[in-house]
């Protein structure tokens, strides 16, 4: 017989963060596009079809969009191994091509959700997009959300210099 003390939960590996504090994960990008334009690039599914997923990612299988609090979001893609991705989640503020944050679950590991927040400044030349990402469930969950989204987001800022 095991004895558990009030507050063990071994369903859910710790941070190995000092303060315990949720992982996160901050990208900062400035786009040469205006916000009207970076804001319709994740929220118009036609423009998300043309860029969303990371690098490798061999097409984009679905992107639906209902852009409202409350209305949800689903995208899928194909990486280069061949492996269909598909996540989805909710829209919890829309703040026109200012601020978009929402939730980002990956339909294999619908419990592991985390919210993601994109905040559009307008820069010289362009437009800043900082980018959050918080919680994840480990370490190597973060590193690989990091790698992911820093193609995709080599993959918008390609897709933005090439739109009309």
């Amino acid at each position: 017989m095991s004895t558990r003390r009030p507050g063990d939960d071994h369903s859910r590996p710790r941070n190995n963060t000092p303060s315990d504090a949720p992982l996160e994960l901050r990208l900062t990008r400035r786009f040469t596009a205006s916000a009207e334009r970076v804001w319709r690039a994740w929220t118009d599914p036609q423009a998300l079809m043309r860029w969303f997923g990371p690098a490798g990612t061999q097409r984009v299988l679905l992107a639906e969009t209902d852009v409202r609090v409350g209305g949800a979001y689903q995208v899928g893609f194909v990486t280069d191994d061949g492996q269909a991705h598909y996540a989805s989640g909710v829209y919890r503020e829309v703040e026109p091509q200012r601020r978009l944050v929402f939730t980002w679950a990956w339909r294999d590991t619908p419990d592991d959700t985390s919210l993601i927040t994109l905040e559009l400044t307008p820069a010289q030349g362009g437009t800043d997009l900082a980018f959050l990402q918080t919680p994840f469930v480990d370490q190597a969950t973060r590193d690989g959300h990091e790698t992911g989204w820093t193609g995709a987001m080599d993959r918008l800022a390609d897709h933005l210099a090439s739109a009309v």
